[in-house]
């Protein structure tokens, strides 16, 4: 609350100038909710999320479990609604729990991507010179190397499991993000709000965590859709290829062990594609959503 005085009344007239955030944060808030593409893409993301965390109340047992004849149509035994393998496992149950590897691995993959591009991009671009020459450098030898190449090799050097995968998809995914940090950093250290921390005496790595960081965010948060997406996508390809921990399930593995009836059973590798092709769309919209609810030019 301030004071203020009416210069035609010559009275104190108080001003809550506290209140004026509070509407900007509903108008924030207001353009998520009314933005259809980020609604649609949370709630099939939702949907995704909720299968992944109740997979053994929904569908308890274990999903490699052969339980029924081999290659059941969907329908046509309604204990096993979308039908069997070849070897007689529950789809549905397969679907069901290969989500969580398929989210799991995404959101790891993502994860150490964005630590280690934000810290590479954020280096380069507030230092610059000698720093940023090198790093940028090192940016370019990653960019160099195909990332689903550089996967295989990681994945093939270590064991084929959920942590190997996250982390080879990880340690390939973040040159990208290391460029956009590094461009983003370029262009806001000698903003005025850097300049005025400096003369107060921050040190460097409080300006780059509390005050540039914060105001880089918007365009990594809206990579990090997309880099999830992409790693979903890497570990089907992964797992289609049987380098995949065979003791879980997982959509790619699905389709890889769908193949050999693709034409007398279709629907053992439309399914899980399918799953994944709603997963891989629900993060490109969010991404999109965000994208236009988060750009500076753009006023809630």
């Amino acid at each position: 609350m301030s004071v203020q005085v009416d210069p035609e009344l010559e009275v104190p007239v108080s001003v809550d100038t506290g209140s004026r955030a509070a509407p900007r944060k509903h108008r924030r808030l207001r353009a998520f909710v009314r933005n259809p593409t980020f609604v649609a893409g949370v709630m099939i993301l939702a949907f995704f999320v909720f299968l992944a965390v109740f997979a053994d109340l929904l569908c308890p047992g274990d999903p490699l479990d052969m339980v029924a004849p081999p290659v059941l149509w969907p329908g046509q035994d309604m204990a096993f609604p979308l039908g069997t393998d070849s070897l007689g496992r529950d789809v549905l149950s397969g679907l069901v729990h290969g989500s969580r590897a398929s989210l799991v691995v995404g959101i790891s993959a993502a994860a150490i991507g964005l630590a280690i591009g934000m810290l590479v991009g954020a280096l380069a671009g507030f230092f610059g010179g000698r720093i940023d020459t090198a790093l940028t450098r090192l940016i370019e030898l990653f960019q160099t190397t195909p990332t689903f190449i550089l996967v295989i090799v990681i994945v093939a050097i270590g064991e084929p499991n959920l942590e190997t995968i996250a982390m080879a998809i990880g340690l390939a995914s973040w040159p990208t993000v290391a460029r956009l940090v590094r461009a983003q950093f370029r262009s806001l250290r000698e903003s005025d709000f850097v300049m005025a921390a400096r003369s107060l005496g921050y040190s460097r790595w409080r300006i780059i965590l509390q005050e540039i960081l914060p105001n880089a965010l918007p365009p990594v948060i809206v990579a990090a859709s997309v880099m999830t997406a992409n790693a979903i996508l890497i570990e089907a390809g992964l797992s289609f290829l049987n380098m995949r921990d065979p003791n879980i399930v997982s959509w790619g593995g699905m389709i890889g062990d769908g193949r050999d009836q693709l034409r007398t059973a279709w629907f053992l590798t439309a399914l899980p594609g399918a799953a994944i092709a709603l997963a891989v769309l629900s993060l490109n919209l969010v991404g999109d959503g965000l994208n236009e609810i988060l750009n500076p030019r753009t006023e809630p």
